[in-house]
């Protein structure tokens, strides 16, 4: 084999490696595991980030960093239970928590009695 073929195969092998690394960072860039918790009600009707009005009935959530805008399901890890809900604030501020849930998307996480719950975190 000559040194140009060898070049060529090299280069083929590394742009398939950089693909499949990439790949595999996107994938994981769309999960998050950490702790959620939920709004309390004394933010009913405050101005969130996006400019909508809080409502703790509506299947929102904050997040520190995902685009405004972005739908995201919720599972709850000890549990499997799931909610999907739209990122429109941003939150949580409480060190190890990930994610800020509506009073609504929390209790159909079962979590409302518990206050927080160990969930992961997918972008839609």
């Amino acid at each position: 084999m000559g040194a140009l073929p060898r070049k060529l195969l090299a280069c083929c092998l590394a742009g398939l490696f950089a693909v499949s690394a990439a790949n595999a960072l996107a994938h994981e860039a769309n999960q998050e595991e950490g702790i959620a918790s939920f709004y309390s009600d004394r933010f009913q009707g405050a101005t969130t980030a996006s400019g909508d009005s809080f409502d703790q009935q509506a299947l929102t959530a904050a997040h520190p960093s995902l685009p405004l805008g972005t739908k995201v399901l919720v599972t709850r890890a000890d549990t499997g239970q799931e909610v999907e809900v739209l990122i429109n604030d941003r939150g949580p501020f409480v060190e190890g928590r990930i994610i800020d849930l509506s009073k609504r998307a929390a209790r159909e996480l079962g979590m409302l009695r518990r206050g927080t719950a160990p969930v992961m975190v997918t972008v839609r």
